[in-house]
């Protein structure tokens, strides 16, 4: 299977302006696309939309109605990607919640990561390290997944966006913890090229 992955930091930003907050198409951007991660195959395009009132994102999830209006509610753009690998159907998740300010954005990130923390990826998850990726960060791996197999969820925040990634299969084959690390870490660079007034372009580099 794949061995491990390696960040390229094309054109890595690095402005003194801050984060600043994401339109629609930046968070499309944001999205990683078959060129960000070869080796799988790209079957739910980089898209992003603006939320319908009453309909939040798909993606943002919260215990409550009080938390929900915290995270979901104030949700500005959102947008996903999705890819698969053969032979046992292993699948790689993105997507992007975008706020107005980082502060709202820490705000959401606590409610969505007490929703798609600890055991939500599986019974008896344990955490994977990220290292120091973005402002706010947290994984798990859980055994058994919804697929069947070996699963993982990570979230993110980097400045006004909070940022997920899943893994999962119906095999036995796990995507190892530097693969999940190096996912999140190229969609973290992206969110921060963006949020920087650049086009993003970190990929991941393996086999």
């Amino acid at each position: 299977m794949a061995g491990a992955a390696l960040l390229l930091l094309a054109g890595c930003g690095g402005g003194d302006g801050g984060a600043a907050a994401l339109d629609r198409k930046q968070v499309a951007s944001v999205l990683p696309d078959a060129k960000a991660v070869p080796g799988w195959r790209m079957y739910v395009k980089p898209d992003a939309q603006k939320p319908v009132a009453g309909f939040p994102p798909s993606v943002c999830m919260a215990a409550t109605k009080k938390k929900r209006k915290t995270a979901c509610d104030t949700v500005t753009s959102w947008g996903a990607s999705a890819f698969v690998r053969q032979p046992d159907v292993t699948t790689l998740n993105f997507w992007v919640l975008a706020y107005k300010d980082e502060e709202t954005a820490d705000a959401a990130y606590d409610v969505l990561i007490e929703w798609y923390g600890g055991d939500r990826v599986g019974r008896g998850a344990r955490k994977v390290d990220l290292g120091d990726i973005g402002d706010d960060r947290e994984a798990n791996r859980a055994a058994v997944g919804t697929m069947g197999g070996p699963a993982t969820i990570a979230q993110v925040r980097v400045g006004t966006t909070v940022l997920g990634i899943s893994t999962g299969t119906q095999g036995r084959t796990a995507v190892p913890d530097e693969q999940v690390e190096a996912f999140a870490a190229v969609i973290a660079e992206r969110a921060k090229q963006a949020q920087s007034g650049e086009k993003p372009s970190a990929k991941v580099s393996g086999n």
